[in-house]
């Protein structure tokens, strides 16, 4: 598949439709407590995209099997991993974890990113595992400059996650973002250093770490989406969407609002 350069007019793009991205997940942060469904939540999403002019870019994108993705977030609780699907029978309660991963599609470009949420007090151990997983994702960002490779991202995000004694999921990764929400190449969270696609100026990614507090070994659901730990311990999920440059890699979407509610 052809990697597709950016031009600094169509990065420009690409950040006004990550910063919806970020202020969509902030809106929700803000509805995020013990009670809300995670139904709620998608229509909050979709109405909110929408009010500012964008499309969600999960709503009918369709998986391997050809079939649509129902609803304008991914909402994945606990130990699903990615791609959980909103349901007014999935009910928040306290203590629990929610990954919300959330497209934009804005004139024309796509913004991408996922935060992982505590619904009101969780465990230290669920707070460690959400703690190391954002701060792979910024040491695999640090690796995202021109002239390095794909592998240094994957390394670095692998090294400090198994470090810290978490699993890393191998069969989903990052990838390549711009005219379309997936695009060449993929980022794997695994890799050694100097391997895999040469880093250039103007290809923009998402890096996203998919990291697990036990075995790093997963299952599809039978509703062909929702991805799930097989022992059932927890999963964390962090991404962002960059923009590699020359020097240190422009962070096009943004977590600030999220953290500053």
């Amino acid at each position: 598949m052809k990697i597709f350069l950016k031009t600094e007019d169509e990065i420009d793009l690409m950040r006004r439709a990550n910063r919806l991205v970020g202020a969509t997940l902030a809106e929700l942060g803000r509805n995020i407590k013990p009670g809300v469904t995670t139904l709620q939540l998608d229509k909050i999403a979709d109405e909110f995209i929408r009010d500012h002019g964008a499309t969600p870019t999960f709503k009918n994108f369709p998986n391997p099997f050809g079939e649509p993705y129902p609803a304008s977030i991914c909402t994945s609780v606990n130990d699903i991993v990615v791609h959980g699907i909103p349901s007014d029978k999935v009910v928040l309660k306290d203590g629990d974890i929610i990954s919300i991963d959330c497209g934009t599609l804005l004139d024309g470009y796509n913004g991408d990113s996922c935060y992982t949420f505590a619904v009101g007090e969780i465990s230290y151990e669920v707070s460690k595992l959400l703690q190391v997983t954002k701060k792979s994702l910024y040491l695999g960002i640090e690796q995202a400059v021109a002239g390095k490779h794909v592998g240094d991202i994957g390394a670095a995000v692998q090294k400090y996650c198994e470090g810290c004694g978490y699993g890393v999921v191998r069969e989903l990764t990052g990838h390549g973002i711009g005219k379309e929400m997936h695009e060449a190449p993929q980022i794997p969270n695994y890799g050694s250093k100097g391997n895999g696609v040469m880093l250039k100026a103007g290809m923009c990614i998402a890096i996203e770490p998919m990291i697990t507090m036990g075995d790093r070994k997963i299952w599809m659901l039978p509703d062909k989406w929702s991805i799930i730990t097989r022992d059932r311990k927890p999963a964390a999920h962090f991404e962002h969407t960059i923009a590699i440059r020359k020097g240190q890699a422009e962070i096009l979407s943004t977590f600030e609002e999220i953290e500053n509610h």
